[in-house]
């Protein structure tokens, strides 16, 4: 199986970006660790077990960035690229196990005795991990928007929410050590279980949209509408669907064209428009299924109660806009 140059490079840097990603969350996983435990701190173990799930689902994003670039085999006809989508599934599942985790040790803590906080290591390896969230996060963010990956953008969004977090227990450790108020730790906690739960939320809608086959982004559609719309050669056009895999993006639609064109005009004319689709959107696979227009007007009247070609304009195809929606009114 061999990759094409931009493709091996887009993968290369979301390999590297996913390992920086392990990296930095196995160090402060075990800074949380250390100073949750000596210092008595369940808003940092909470932090702990968050950074925890990151480190899972960063070895998650790194085995999944390694193979949704694959090509497509015997096995896997369109690619591997939904394998993202699963693995930002996972990430999801985790936080939310986290989340669940943190809120029960916060509410056993507030129901328990509460022994004196060493509330100043736990500043500070907070600060740390706002700091080295932060721009971890943004790299991430970049490579995802650059390579198209929902696992480093999923991975991205983890660390973001770890910032805000680790910010909730900073101020949650800084008020105990104004007030002396120790029950403020386990209630930080729990709010930090609470963005967690938003971040879930967030991950698992992002996720579901590719693997229930949901249409391209709006922007995207209108693209592709333009591009068919635009084109004089194109009378009309219908079943314009769209759904995305990994970064790869699956277009499919019906074109009609004049019926008097030959078939190698009519290739022709097909290969053209393809062409045109790819180089405006990244990462595309495109099938035009060419038809003849006044052949198809008469087969959706004779099969599927279509206008009458006969009658007057007013019941006929007259517009690209009107013929998608009456012909796909009448099939589906």
């Amino acid at each position: 199986m061999n990759l094409n140059e931009s493709t091996m490079k887009a993968r290369h840097a979301k390999i590297v970006a996913a390992r920086f990603s392990i990296l930095s969350n196995t160090v402060l996983v075990v800074l949380k660790l250390i100073v949750g435990i000596t210092g008595h701190s369940v808003s940092v173990l909470s932090e702990a077990a968050h950074s925890a799930t990151d480190l899972l689902a960063s070895c998650i994003a790194f085995f999944s960035v390694r193979v949704s670039d694959l090509p497509a085999d015997r096995e896997h006809p369109y690619g591997h690229g939904k394998i993202e989508s699963i693995s930002s599934m996972a990430e999801a599942l985790l936080i939310f196990g986290a989340a669940g985790y943190i809120l029960y040790e916060a509410i056993s803590k507030l129901r328990g005795h509460n022994p004196p906080l060493e509330v100043g290591p736990g500043i500070v390896v907070m600060g740390i991990s706002v700091v080295a969230n932060w721009l971890i996060a943004r790299y991430l963010f970049r490579v995802a928007k650059e390579t198209d990956s929902l696992a480093l953008e999923a991975d991205g969004e983890h660390l973001r929410t770890d910032v805000y977090t680790s910010l909730g227990v900073m101020v949650g450790l800084s008020l105990v050590k104004l007030t002396g108020i120790y029950w403020l730790d386990p209630v930080a906690a729990i709010i930090v279980a609470m963005m967690i739960l938003s971040a879930a939320w967030k991950l698992t809608k992002g996720a579901l949209a590719p693997l229930m086959d949901e249409n391209l982004p709006q922007e995207e559609l209108e693209t592709v509408s333009h591009i068919l719309s635009e084109d004089v050669r194109v009378l009309s056009y219908h079943k314009l669907r769209t759904r995305k895999s990994g970064s790869m993006r699956y277009i499919d639609a019906h074109i009609l064209l004049d019926d008097n064109l030959t078939l190698l005009e009519s290739h022709h004319l097909t290969e053209e428009l393809e062409d045109v689709i790819r180089a405006t959107l990244p990462n595309v696979e495109i099938n035009l299924h060419t038809e003849p227009y006044m052949e198809e007007i008469i087969h959706q009247y004779e099969v599927h109660g279509g206008p009458d070609p006969n009658k007057s304009s007013s019941g006929n195809i007259n517009s690209k806009t009107s013929g998608e929606q009456k012909i796909d009114e009448k099939e589906q």
